[in-house]
């Protein structure tokens, strides 16, 4: 944890630089706030701020609660051999690469793809599904969630894992059924996990998953597709502008440090646990 998260923090100093790797840091001119200065003067900021809160407002809304729901589903499953079975066809998605991802999407959303030839057969308008601005964040949203939502499940599953039975013993002679004893017993016994795991997504709204977003990005959705990710990528890999990229992640990493204070205190204000 040292070595590999608290050693490199020296170097975002080169943020207040204007960093040359040929003079190095101890060479390089100080430039103290330029950067960060001409990152918010860049009319370009409104736009990649929109993109990443927009794709992650999304994802915290329809995709955090799916491994809930999903966990409890599993839950209430009593034949073992069935509930394997599901339980690994939900998280084989986790170990596909979002290239593979991506184009599966090509071949079934795609103006040729397997979905719009079954629309046109049925007689309607094909739909652009991958071109339309519209619809983007609402492709991304849901490639995550049948990505991720399976293996999100593994922690919750855990945690419902370390109820007490007896509990739910004492339901069924107080006659709940299995919905009353899910919103009763089951979710106010795993309430403190959903609530550490849900601070710690609040730490990573300004992350957008760079190579999901690359690779799912056209020309005809570039108004909505280019958030602080691709941003990083086209202006520091492409065009090697080091110090002005590290301005920008130092900016989403302190915007994640002050949303996970606020969340943490804020779940301590209603009697939550919290991160620490």
């Amino acid at each position: 944890m040292i070595l590999f998260k608290y050693v490199p923090l020296w170097g975002l100093i080169i943020a207040f630089m204007d960093y040359s790797p040929y003079l190095g840091i101890l060479h390089s001119e100080w430039v103290g706030l330029e950067h960060f200065r001409r990152f918010f003067a860049d009319s370009d900021f409104i736009v990649l701020f929109r993109n990443t809160m927009g794709i992650n407002l999304l994802s915290l809304i329809f995709f955090f609660p799916l491994p809930i729901v999903l966990s409890l589903l599993l839950n209430e499953v009593r034949n073992n051999v069935f509930k394997r079975i599901v339980q690994s066809i939900v998280y084989l998605p986790h170990f596909l690469s979002w290239v593979i991802i991506a184009g599966l999407c090509f071949l079934l959303l795609g103006s040729e793809g397997v979905i719009n030839r079954l629309i046109m057969a049925s007689g309607m308008q094909p739909v652009d599904f991958l071109t339309n601005p519209k619809l983007f964040w609402v492709v991304l949203t849901a490639q995550s969630i049948w990505k991720e939502a399976g293996w999100g499940t593994i922690i919750f599953l855990a945690a419902i894992a370390g109820i007490d039975p007896g509990l739910y013993e004492a339901a069924k002679i107080d006659g709940a059924g299995r919905l009353r004893q899910a919103w009763h017993i089951t979710l106010p016994a795993i309430r403190n996990v959903i609530v550490i795991l849900f601070i710690l997504r609040i730490g990573h709204i300004m992350d957008v998953g760079f190579e999901q977003v690359y690779l799912m990005a056209n020309g005809a959705v570039a108004d909505v597709a280019d958030v602080f990710d691709t941003y990083v990528y086209r202006l520091g890999i492409q065009q090697s502008q080091f110090s002005f990229t590290s301005a920008v992640g130092m900016f989403k990493s302190v915007i994640g440090f002050i949303l996970v204070i606020v969340a943490n205190s804020l779940s301590k204000r209603f009697g939550e646990e919290g991160v620490y």
